[in-house]
């Protein structure tokens, strides 16, 4: 049974990109625009993995990483535009499992999708 990945993140550009590469790929993907969004599909539906966008409307993805990790062990990849060291670590200590900074290369993704343990640099 493959894997549900929830893509959240404001821009549709990034959630269709993410969405196609990782279809192809065999993972069912969902897709939300916002934390609410978000909240809905994970009461709906068992997902195993959330790519997040920092940048959210209305709550920020390091404040709905902080309540997901609070709440389960979803794995939970930061997909963010804010590439400093010092946002990595925060968004690390508030409960993700690992951080891309945009822009990405979608393979990239697909291999930490793949294998959660592989270092960030």
């Amino acid at each position: 049974m493959p894997a549900t990945i929830a893509i959240t993140d404001d821009d549709a550009v990034t959630r269709e990109t993410l969405k196609s590469y990782l279809t192809d790929e065999g993972f069912d993907v969902l897709q939300a625009r916002s934390a609410e969004e978000l909240k809905d599909l994970l009461a709906a539906t068992a997902v195993d993995l959330v790519l997040l966008d920092i940048r959210l409307p209305r709550q920020d993805g390091l404040t709905l990483t902080r309540e997901l990790r609070a709440a389960s062990e979803i794995g939970i990849i930061l997909v963010s535009s804010r590439a400093e060291k010092l946002d990595r670590i925060i968004g690390l200590e508030m409960g993700a499992d690992d951080y891309i900074a945009k822009p990405f290369e979608p393979r990239e993704i697909l291999a930490r999708v793949r294998n959660p343990a592989a270092p960030a640099e």
